[in-house]
């Protein structure tokens, strides 16, 4: 550097300069403001974020509108500067100089008593080099500079082939292809290639990319986009379709007649749960079914159109069975597969305070059978209050409101999470029965205890009498509200068995330490069919989640 030393640099893009004095200082000129762009109205076209987002196509995730809005120009070393590109230059000292240069028709700027500059096709990196032995030709000392690319050329690209909105699309010419790719809506996942993207300058093809690099291993080249630029998705190639236990279980593309086995388990990425792979073979109507280890699958050829699920096909060595409540052992228990209830039991230390005779047993997948009963019955109802027939104006006015009623407590009644509560106290052979992984056993406390819920003026809990009815601890919680059917009242026991207390039969049914006395409401509707399936449903979820939930 002739003249000066140079100063430390905070952006690749920017360097120092010393220039010696000229005879007159150019007058300071400030840099017009830059202008935002706008993003076209295509790349937040409604839906199309959502479609994308939920296609089983790999890939087809990355076309979501964040690719399509315009950011700051990055610095891109490699950048070869072309006509009409914007760059800073700023000069201080015995010169005072500040403008942004637009590089003209002939691939110049103009630096005043400089003179033109030829920068066209200068790689971004050498830009501050090329400007300096240019100044050194007039200028010796004191003169500082300050050069930086500022803003790429504005360049309108073509996006055709399988794409969802082929188009004419605004950026610059230092944009990505996956700007110009999702402002098009992205690649049809239908229909467009993920391996075979071409970038077209006239009839010569500039490059060929494959996204699968930059979705793997995050390799994406830099491509610099000319006006006119075309960029064409070819048209898909073969597939094959991932499922069951994988971190990428998805549709893939491959190029070829068939796919090595290895290769697509680099993609698909099966769990570490996975033991064996299931092909489903393109054979037509009739599907042929092959069934390997996971450890053979390196070998394994899959053609066009296959599908391949990654299972687990191991019997599990261990269970774990958690028991909480009134005892003193430890609360998770590791048994052997096919475990009983019985050799958990002697392993549990009660006191003198456990419910022994009542145990309680909650699996998941009682549970999840509960919750698949409440939810057919509930659409059931649903269904049946939405094509209720009305023969007269007044009649169809009455159908609407019940409906609306109906629809909300459907709604509502939605929302309960059964217990998943197994009745097993009763049972002679309750110490044969088999355990399951997640089971929860709960040891109930010797409280003395009755609860009183629904539909009575005081939900309360009540001290156990061995004297007192049902009707006697309902009077105690209050009584009935003038909602309640006096003739539905359910004794949900601990152990998971029940008793319904029906009219004349309140002074046979006895009440247990630890029972929970639940008053169902009544059902006043004109449909008698809705208001019986109804008050079955009322019913059930007493049972399965000790609630009642009102109409």
């Amino acid at each position: 550097m002739l003249g000066g030393t140079k100063t430390p640099q905070s952006n690749p893009t920017q360097g120092m300069i010393s220039l010696p004095s000229a005879a007159k200082p150019a007058p300071s000129v400030s840099a017009p403001p830059e202008t935002p762009r706008e993003i076209r109205p295509e790349s937040q076209k409604p839906g199309t974020s959502t479609a994308n987002t939920k296609s089983a196509v790999f890939g087809a995730h990355l076309f979501t509108g964040a690719f399509a809005r315009q950011g700051p120009t990055q610095f891109n070393p490699d950048y070869l500067i072309a006509i009409g590109d914007s760059i800073r230059l700023r000069l201080w000292g015995s010169v005072t100089f500040d403008d942004v240069l637009v590089v003209d028709a002939q691939g110049n700027v103009f630096i005043p008593n400089v003179g033109p500059v030829k920068v066209l096709g200068v790689r971004n990196q050498d830009l501050q080099d090329t400007v300096e032995k240019a100044a050194r030709r007039v200028f010796r000392t004191n003169v500082f500079s300050y050069a930086s690319l500022t803003e790429a050329q504005p360049v309108r690209v073509f996006v055709g082939g399988f794409v969802t909105r082929p188009g004419l699309y605004n950026g610059t010419s230092m944009d990505s292809l996956l700007h110009y790719l999702d402002q098009a809506g992205g690649i049809d996942p239908d229909r467009g290639s993920f391996l075979n993207l071409q970038i077209k300058r006239g009839s010569q093809i500039r490059k060929v990319m494959n996204l699968y690099d930059f979705l793997l291993d995050g390799r994406i080249p830099q491509v610099q986009l000319a006006d006119g630029d075309v960029i064409f998705v070819s048209s898909r190639q073969n597939i094959v379709m991932v499922s069951g236990l994988a971190e990428n279980a998805k549709q893939f593309e491959f190029v070829g007649s068939e796919f090595n086995g290895a290769d697509l388990m680099k993609l698909a990425k099966p769990f570490p749960r996975a033991t064996h792979v299931r092909v489903t073979r393109n054979t037509g109507t009739i599907k042929n079914m092959e069934y390997y280890p996971l450890e053979k699958a390196g070998s394994l050829r899959v053609f066009n159109g296959d599908e391949v699920e990654f299972t687990a096909d191991k019997r599990p060595g261990t269970i774990t069975v958690r028991v909480e409540g009134e005892h003193l052992s430890s609360q998770e228990h590791e048994l052997q597969y096919g475990a009983r209830l019985g050799e958990l039991t002697k392993q549990i230390v009660f006191n003198e305070r456990s419910d022994v005779a009542n145990l309680q047993l909650f699996r998941l997948t009682v549970k999840d059978r509960q919750k698949l009963i409440l939810q057919t019955s509930l659409k059931s109802v649903e269904a049946a209050a939405l094509t209720a027939r009305s023969g007269t104006y007044e009649e169809s006015q009455l159908r609407a409101n019940e409906a609306s009623l109906i629809l909300q407590w459907v709604e509502r009644a939605k929302e309960v999470v059964p217990t998943g509560q197994v009745l097993i106290a009763q049972t002679d052979q309750r110490d044969e029965l088999l355990l399951e992984h997640g089971d929860v056993i709960h040891v109930p406390v010797k409280d003395g205890l009755v609860l009183v819920g629904g539909e009575v003026l005081f939900p309360n809990t009540i001290a156990f009498e061995q004297r007192l009815s049902v009707e006697d601890y309902i009077q105690r919680a209050g009584g009935y509200t003038q909602n309640a059917d006096m003739s539905r009242v359910v004794i949900a026991h601990r152990d998971g068995s029940f008793d319904e207390a029906n009219d004349g039969f309140f002074s046979r049914t006895k009440v247990r330490a630890g029972d929970q006395i639940l008053v169902l409401p009544k059902i006043d509707m004109k449909y008698r069919q809705i208001a019986k399936e109804i008050g079955q449903i009322m019913f059930q979820i007493a049972l399965m989640a000790r609630l009642v939930i009102g109409l």
